[in-house]
């Protein structure tokens, strides 16, 4: 019996892409394609693949909940493999929670893809324990309410701060006003209970060793 494969991605070019490089495998046949968390979730179950290969990012929700969501309602549930243009941790501890077999990113060479699809298939893990401890810790650990507290603006700037960047160079990584990140730093600050910003720097240092995340860039 060959690998029963599903694609799911918003980008047509992509999932052609794909799909010739599997079907050009004589133990793989690819049975599905969608190009939505709603198609995805309507077509799976009907096809009931081996593996689903899905982006990240669809544009009506995450190929996260998607790979959730098969696997809590088939049995056996399929494989899921994350492909996804973006590097992303909180991505990556979404998908090692939704029990993503792997996370990839789609400058992925063919013969690593085809690969990590026999690997999946096999029911193999392609994420490292040690990425997926750190997942399961930060579960088990609850977030900071003082984290919690601040704007995604403003946990983009307290990364930069623990970097050692001057508002001036963060106003320049984030094309804000130097006066801006100002109000910014002052508002994380008050926010977090400091009163100056070398210990906020060593908070964001905290948090980094402690297996959290850093803020996602801002997108452009």
């Amino acid at each position: 019996m060959g690998i029963s494969v599903f694609l799911v991605d918003d980008h047509e070019i992509v999932r052609r892409g794909v799909a010739h490089l599997l079907d050009a495998e004589p133990d793989m046949d690819v049975v599905g394609e969608a190009a939505s968390a709603t198609e995805a979730l309507a077509r799976i179950p009907a096809a009931h693949p081996d593996v689903a290969i899905l982006d990240v990012r669809l544009p009506d929700g995450e190929g996260i909940s998607v790979c959730r969501e098969v696997r809590s309602m088939l049995d056996p549930p399929p494989a899921c493999l994350m492909l996804t243009s973006y590097s992303d941790d909180q991505a990556l501890f979404g998908a090692i929670v939704a029990g993503a077999a792997g996370y990839l990113l789609k400058d992925v060479a063919g013969t690593n893809l085809v690969g990590a699809v026999r690997t999946a298939a096999a029911g193999g893990s392609l994420i490292d324990p040690e990425t997926a401890a750190r997942a399961l810790e930060r579960l088990r650990t609850p977030e900071d309410p003082r984290y919690e507290s601040l704007s995604p603006q403003e946990r983009r700037i307290l990364d930069l701060i623990a970097t050692g960047l001057t508002n001036r160079q963060i106003g320049a990584e984030l094309f804000l006003a130097e006066k801006t990140v100002k109000n910014y730093v002052s508002s994380l600050l008050h926010k977090l209970g400091f009163a100056r910003r070398t210990e906020a720097a060593v908070y964001a240092a905290s948090r980094r060793r402690a297996g959290r995340p850093p803020a996602p860039p801002p997108q452009r």
